[in-house]
């Protein structure tokens, strides 16, 4: 944590403003916030590829099962199958 910067907290780490935050509203202290001007650097990249229709619906009836987006299910296999790949290619 820097030194110098106040908190509306009073906390003396991380995990402590975790905890003070887990249990008040911000709204009950918004008077006490400044604006504050900062930059965010977006390091991920999606890159789309299609798919056949058919194999689109599959994909979302998976998802929907196991309960996430299918953007994560064919991150995960496609990461599973270059996994095997490489272990494969090791071999060879």
């Amino acid at each position: 944590m820097s030194r110098g910067r106040s908190s509306i907290s009073k906390a003396q780490s991380y995990k402590e403003i975790g905890e003070f935050w887990d249990v008040h509203d911000l709204a009950d202290y918004w008077e006490q916030t400044c604006p504050a001007d900062f930059e965010v650097e977006i390091q991920r990249e999606a890159t789309y590829y299609p798919l056949d229709a058919v194999l689109a619906d599959r994909v979302r009836a998976v998802a929907r099962r196991r309960g996430i987006s299918p953007e994560t299910l064919l991150n995960l296999w496609v990461q599973e199958r270059l996994q095997q790949e490489d272990a494969f290619s090791a071999t060879r």
